[in-house]
């Protein structure tokens, strides 16, 4: 067990050839060395795992190898290679931030940039997790940063480029690491397996990988972890279960629910996904997934989005032919709709089924439903058009007896039963339908239900002024200002035109916008009455009107107004300016 070595170090890339998604980097750096061109400070920033550090230990030992190869690859036989393979390298210096991030840390270390190579023409220093540096020991190590010794060459590895001071950026020439592909780590993953001895499917690779998000390290952790788990003989269903990972199947199986408009097997699958230990919000993220993934399987031209295996692509080709373009993005607005208030919402299993129930309906409703609902009112017409048509005397007997009636050369036509509204089915009775049906009552003119059409009188319109104000006691501010504001009558076609007045016309806007047409329904209402119009008007000279505010000006209004004042000035000698 002590010769074990972990996948992530024993495939480590120890040459640009095998350094992994990063190929612009390598080029650039390459071309640098052939020629000649070493920048004296670079700064290597990126996610976690994808070949920071590796690349500086890769370029380091390019630079310091004596007879690197053709493409300049490092010969691994010269003493700077072995040294650094050997871990006993005097011109590449590592050294970790996070630990050594003070003053003094700074401070040794430019002491030891002074000391020449042994070996090698270079003295590399690589310095990871830079942005943990305290801020003093940034500005201590911005001289030597700046005008190292021509031997000494910093390489500054970061996740948190951000964190770096601008000052620092400045020096160095920065290089930007990439994410690795899904597919770059699935040919990997797939090579190292082979070295291993271990037999594994692309679909199993393929959820190790996106399980990665992007980091080789991680991915190789976790192919450990799972061979751990499975031994030489991995299958996807395992890998999912060892990561708790939701199968593909759920989206399918989901998906189908929902075209068949089956709520009851949608909810059956979800609380299958939760007696399995599943968290609900992975449930809705994967169904989003799912979702997002049918959308590009069916538009043509983004086959390349699809990071699956080719097995899985057929399937999601195979579904997403079945849904229309405009039921998955209803779909995929819904789930996200559901992910954004998952967290605020008290029952959180509620919100996830009504998500559920409600995909179903997308489409409408099951058949059945509306064919019943329709039955049964097609019933109850039925026997109402029915009880119409009895004749009275069939009526007071019960209905024992048949009609007699004698028969008129012009029979009056029997009275017609008052039209109803067409109802389509169960989803016709809805709230909104009844809503609407209230609003275009509510939005009928008083006058037609009225049978006085007289305008009501102008002091009847005065006084349920007063009560329309008091219905507005909760915002003091406006029914103030309507009990002083002055009325103007006007009668115009046969309508009453009340005009009240406001102080400016900032009132004026804010009361047309917000509540004119609530007053006006009030106002209807309290004189029972159609025939009423409200409208809202500034008073005159309210806008212009000079307004006093200083204690000068107010001295000099009294005094113009008042001849006892003025005298009582001249009297006293007083300066009032």
């Amino acid at each position: 067990m002590s010769d074990y070595i972990v996948s992530a170090r024993k495939y480590r890339p120890d040459s640009f050839e095998t350094l992994l998604g990063q190929d612009n980097i390598a080029k650039t750096l390459k071309n640098s060395i052939l020629r000649g061109q070493l920048a004296h400070a670079y700064l290597f920033c990126g996610p976690r795992g994808v070949g920071k550090t590796s690349t500086a230990r890769i370029f380091a030992k390019t630079i310091n190898c004596a007879n690197p190869g053709p493409d300049l690859e490092p010969c691994g036989e010269c003493e700077s290679c072995k040294s650094f393979a050997e871990g006993r390298s005097y011109c590449i210096h590592e050294l970790d931030a996070a630990s050594n991030n003070g003053v003094d840390d700074i401070k040794a270390l430019m002491d030891k940039v002074q000391i020449p190579p042994q070996v090698g023409r270079y003295s590399v220093y690589i310095i990871d997790e830079v942005h943990m540096l305290s801020q003093s020991a940034f500005n201590a190590f911005l001289k030597t940063l700046e005008e190292p010794p021509a031997h000494a060459i910093f390489i500054l590895a970061t996740t948190e480029k951000h964190k770096i001071l601008p000052t620092i950026l400045s020096r160095c020439q920065t290089y930007d690491f990439n994410r690795i592909s899904i597919g770059d780590m699935v040919r990997n993953l797939r090579t190292i397996a082979a070295k291993e001895g271990v037999t594994v499917d692309d679909e199993s690779l393929h959820v190790i990988a996106r399980q990665a998000d992007g980091a080789m390290r991680d991915a190789l952790t976790i192919f450990d972890q799972t061979v751990a788990f499975c031994g030489t003989e991995i299958r996807c269903e395992d890998v999912m279960r060892n990561l708790n990972v939701l199968d593909y199947e759920y989206g399918f199986r989901l998906v189908d629910c929902f075209l068949a408009k089956d709520h009851a097997g949608a909810l059956l699958l979800f609380d299958e996904v939760l007696s399995k230990g599943f968290n609900a919000l992975h449930f809705i993220t994967a169904l989003s997934s799912h979702l997002r993934d049918l959308i590009v399987s069916r538009t043509a031209g983004l086959e390349a989005l699809l990071d699956l295996p080719e097995s899985l692509k057929e399937r999601y080709r195979e579904q997403s032919s079945r849904c229309e373009l405009q039921f998955l993005y209803n779909a995929l607005e819904a789930t996200t709709q559901c992910e954004a208030g998952f967290r605020a919402s008290t029952n959180q299993r509620l919100h996830i089924e009504f998500t559920l129930m409600k995909l179903c309906f997308l489409q409408g409703v099951p058949a059945t439903a509306p064919a019943i609902a329709e039955r049964n009112i097609s019933s109850d017409r039925q026997k109402n058009v029915d009880a119409e048509n009895i004749p009275s005397s069939v009526a007071s007997d019960g209905g024992s007896a048949a009609p007699s009636v004698a028969p008129t050369a012009n029979p009056a036509p029997a009275p017609q039963p008052e039209p109803k509204r067409a109802v389509k089915g169960a989803a016709a009775l809805s709230l909104s339908s009844l809503m609407d049906e209230s609003e275009a009552a509510a939005a009928a003119p008083v006058a037609t239900r009225r049978h006085d059409l007289t305008p009501p009188a102008d002091e009847l319109l005065t006084e349920k002024w007063k009560e329309l104000a008091a219905q507005y006691a909760s915002q003091p501010r406006l029914s103030n200002a309507m009990l002083k504001a002055d009325l103007v009558i006007a009668e115009e076609d046969g309508m009453k035109i009340v005009t009240f007045r406001v102080m400016n016309q900032a009132q004026q806007k804010w009361i047309q916008e917000k509540l004119l047409r609530d007053m006006e329904g009030r106002f209807r209402k309290l004189t029972d009455s159609g025939l009423v119009r409200l409208a809202v008007d500034v008073a005159p000279d309210t806008e212009t009107a000079e307004q006093i505010y200083m204690p000068e000006e107010k001295a000099k209004v009294l005094i113009e107004s008042n001849k006892e004042i003025q005298d009582l000035v001249i009297d006293l000698g007083l300066d009032v300016k």
